[in-house]
């Protein structure tokens, strides 16, 4: 009876101590960013931060002069597992495809994933894991499993999604997410510019009360206001893409605060329909060519795929909907609605990582603040999670922190300078990440 309080009391002398030191501070909370700051992380956890503290005896201890430090980037709407190279197809989906994929996207500093919609059984044990062991080696994942698209409609299943046609149907469909615990329910209502068909609003209506009597919360992939406006009365979670047909309005803005409705603009996945019909830049940034293989970068620069993307005859519309996106957010944000970062990264031609950067220049281009847009992509999304332990770094959160070679407050593409990343206090293996090319 005597060694048990033995071993107690010499447990926090194996405690894991780091210390890091000498930093600027951008803690994810809104407030300014605070120079000459340190960090002591134990077991994963910010015993404290603050301008004045004492390495603990025996602590590793990081010296961090000249750098800024800011959490970890939290993406609201991305995809795992679906995709190899330029191929989207559900035989890919494994534990070891999705494991690698949440890799790549801790390299690049998103540390929390939600994987929305079009995800197998492995994501399970997966996320499973993760929460067993507290201290994840990659991006720590949530999913809403399989989503929901109507019977016959748009887009099609494919493999990767339920098809519905009754409420029956989604009531039984949702049950089978439950029971898995999923994180969320994920619905599809596009009816592809009028010309097919979408998931009606009666059936989304009984999905959103269906998975409330779950616990469970429905995020919806929309384009137009008028969908918008019936989900977000129905009691829809988040809006999954901006409104992208028409301006929002005041009835919209109105009831997105009164029902608690986020808003994640996906501002990427709008330019990535239209941007490789020439060869853009980005395909010569070390920043990118560092996760992609040439054998993609070759494909996405050959006449073949650049002739696929400006024969879609619907490309005309397409830079028109990322102006209208832009200025939706920009309204939105204005209006106090809850706003996350979203990429819908993980298609095709979507990259995981690069474009979760690359959409944070983007909502500073329609007119948010880098600040605004920090956090938006850390605090708000833990928000949104109900993620207390993360978001922020503040004492009795999880380390989850991207270190930074220069100031993205100054310029946010400085969110690609980085040069470590840590997930509940460990550094992840892809070393130093060379700076994005200007």
């Amino acid at each position: 009876m005597r060694i048990l309080p033995l071993i107690l009391l010499l447990a926090p002398a194996f405690a894991e101590t780091r210390v890091l030191k000498n930093f600027t501070l951008i803690d994810g909370t809104g407030k300014p960013a605070a120079p000459g700051m340190a960090m002591v992380v134990v077991d994963g956890r910010i015993q404290s931060v603050g301008a004045k503290v004492q390495p603990p005896p025996g602590s590793e201890v990081i010296d961090l002069t000249g750098k800024f430090v800011m959490p970890g980037i939290i993406n609201l709407h991305g995809h795992v597992g679906t995709t190899v190279d330029l191929t989207q197809d559900p035989k890919f989906y494994t534990r070891e495809t999705v494991e690698q994929q949440l890799q790549i996207y801790a390299s690049y500093g998103v540390t929390t994933l939600v994987s929305l919609g079009t995800d197998s059984d492995p994501i399970y044990a997966v996320r499973d894991a993760q929460r067993a062991s507290r201290r994840p080696n990659t991006a720590r994942v949530y999913t809403a499993g399989r989503g929901m698209v109507l019977k016959g409609g748009y887009p099609a299943a494919a493999g990767m999604r339920y098809e519905v046609g009754t409420p029956a149907e989604c009531a039984a469909d949702i049950a089978e997410l439950a029971a898995k615990k999923a994180d969320l329910i994920k619905i599809w209502v596009d009816d592809h510019f009028g010309q097919e068909h979408t998931l009606p609003i009666d059936l989304s209506r009984a999905i959103i009360a269906d998975a409330r009597q779950h616990g469970l919360k429905v995020a919806a992939h929309i384009v137009n206001l008028s969908d918008a406006k019936e989900l977000v009365a129905a009691g829809l979670y988040l809006l999954a893409h901006s409104v992208r047909d028409k301006p929002v309005d005041q009835q919209l803005i109105d009831s997105m605060k009164k029902h608690g409705t986020w808003q994640t603009a996906t501002l990427t996945r709008e330019i990535s329909t239209f941007i490789y019909a020439q060869e853009p830049k980005f395909l010569s940034d070390p920043f990118f060519t560092r996760s992609v293989p040439a054998r993609v970068i070759d494909a996405l620069k050959g006449p073949e795929y650049i002739a696929g993307i400006r024969n879609d005859p619907d490309f005309p519309r397409f830079p028109g909907l990322l102006d209208m996106a832009k200025r939706n957010l920009k309204r939105l944000s204005d209006a106090g609605v809850k706003i996350g970062l979203g990429t819908d990264s993980g298609p095709p031609a979507r990259f995981q990582g690069y474009f979760e950067h690359w959409e944070m220049e983007l909502m500073v281009e329609a007119g948010l603040t880098p600040m605004q847009v920090i956090v938006a992509s850390t605090r708000s999304g833990a928000e949104f999670l109900g993620a207390r332990e993360l978001g922020t770094l503040e004492k009795g959160k999880w380390a989850d922190l991207i270190v930074l070679a220069k100031n993205p407050l100054d310029d946010i593409r400085n969110t690609r300078t980085i040069e470590a990343v840590y997930i509940a206090g460990n550094r992840q293996k892809s070393g130093t990440l060379r700076a994005s090319v200007r």
